[in-house]
């Protein structure tokens, strides 16, 4: 019998159901333009942070001043009170986070009948989608994944993808319009000087109070805990038991440590079919972009039947960036935006989302 966490979280991602929209009946909304919302919210953000707020509006037509029922305008704004300082201080990770959920909702747009164009407002800092109504947009395998894809943090069972499933992974930018580009290292060589990167990262990362703090902040020790907030790492989605919240923070120095962590990533990236870095240049709108670029690779890997997971390391620790940009031989003005692990394996227990009725919102 499948566990309350277990319930909860599949009900949060049962395929294509309008009608199993959180609290449907307490915002003001139509059926879809509250899936395409949910689908949203199934994106990946930094420590399951979920950092965004909805808000939704119907503009008048310009000749008439009427309202134009085809045309919905939904804004992605971001939640500075769910930001990360320490791992995140110029808060790059959220914006690429609402990129994700931008991407997400552009393939959810086409199954509800929709043209979704995704634009960055950078006067009022946030991501504009929007929505016109069109008869003859078609689902794609894309939308099919959002309601599967997860960061699987697990080890994989170390098998090479073949050359379809490499093409399916690298197509994701073909045709893209932004500066965003994807370099794929599949050789063992490769995945030794990767390993090696995120390994200085972690011993900078764990031995740093401040950033120790800002993790235990948002880990979930127990199902319990992880159903009262909606976000936030549940132990579960790693493989960890359930303990209760104050023994977790109390045994974290003997359980987080990072000669365990350096240990999980070498078997982690060992059992990896490969890693891919994704880069642009580094300012909010490229960000954005990084985050939709990300969420299609990781959708179009969910459809393929390959995991994924961050090892963000090397990006997050300013004193190991340059020289780990330098051995990727980027060009001037490029920088590694994300880097994540890919390759076959189980799939684990799914994270939470909040209801909703918490984040969208009918004013600023």
């Amino acid at each position: 019998m499948a566990s309350a966490y277990d319930q909860v979280a599949s009900n949060i991602r049962r395929f294509g159901d309008n009608d199993n929209v959180h609290a449907q009946e307490k915002i003001p909304l139509q059926p879809d333009i509250q899936q395409l919302i949910r689908c949203a919210t199934l994106a990946a953000s930094s420590h399951n942070t979920q950092p965004w707020k909805f808000l939704v509006s119907t503009p008048n037509n310009k000749e008439d001043n009427k309202t134009n029922l085809d045309h919905t305008v939904i804004q992605i704004i971001p939640d500075l009170s769910r930001r990360c300082p320490v791992v995140d201080p110029d808060d790059s990770h959220l914006y690429k986070s609402l990129g994700c959920a931008a991407e997400n909702m552009v393939h959810a747009a086409a199954a509800q009948g929709f043209q979704a164009q995704v634009h960055w407002d950078e006067q009022r800092d946030r991501v504009v989608v929007d929505l016109h109504r069109d008869t003859t947009t078609n689902t794609d395998e894309l939308y099919h994944a959002i309601f599967r894809r997860q960061c699987t943090k697990m080890a994989y069972d170390g098998s090479q993808l073949s050359q379809e499933e490499m093409e399916a992974l690298h197509k994701v930018v073909v045709g893209e319009k932004s500066n965003v580009r994807i370099i794929l290292l599949t050789s063992d060589d490769d995945k030794q000087r990767v390993i090696d990167y995120v390994n200085q990262g972690n011993l900078d990362q764990l031995t740093d109070p401040s950033w120790r703090e800002e993790l235990l902040s948002w880990i979930r020790f127990n199902p319990r805990q992880a159903l009262d907030t909606g976000d936030g790492l549940a132990g579960r989605t790693g493989g960890s038991p359930s303990i209760p919240s104050w023994l977790g923070r109390f045994m974290a120095g003997w359980i987080i440590t990072p000669s365990g962590q350096v240990k999980a990533d070498t078997t982690n990236i060992t059992s990896a079919a490969g890693v891919a870095v994704f880069v642009s240049s580094d300012n909010k709108s490229s960000w954005v972009q990084v985050g939709q670029v990300y969420e299609r690779f990781a959708l179009q890997a969910t459809a393929s039947n390959i995991r994924t997971a961050f090892i963000n390391q090397p990006i997050e620790v300013h004193t190991i960036r340059p020289s780990f940009e330098s051995w990727l031989g980027l060009q001037d003005g490029e920088h590694a935006q994300l880097m994540v692990r890919f390759g076959h394996g189980p799939v684990a227990p799914y994270s939470l989302r909040r209801p909703l009725e918490d984040v969208i919102v009918n004013a600023e």
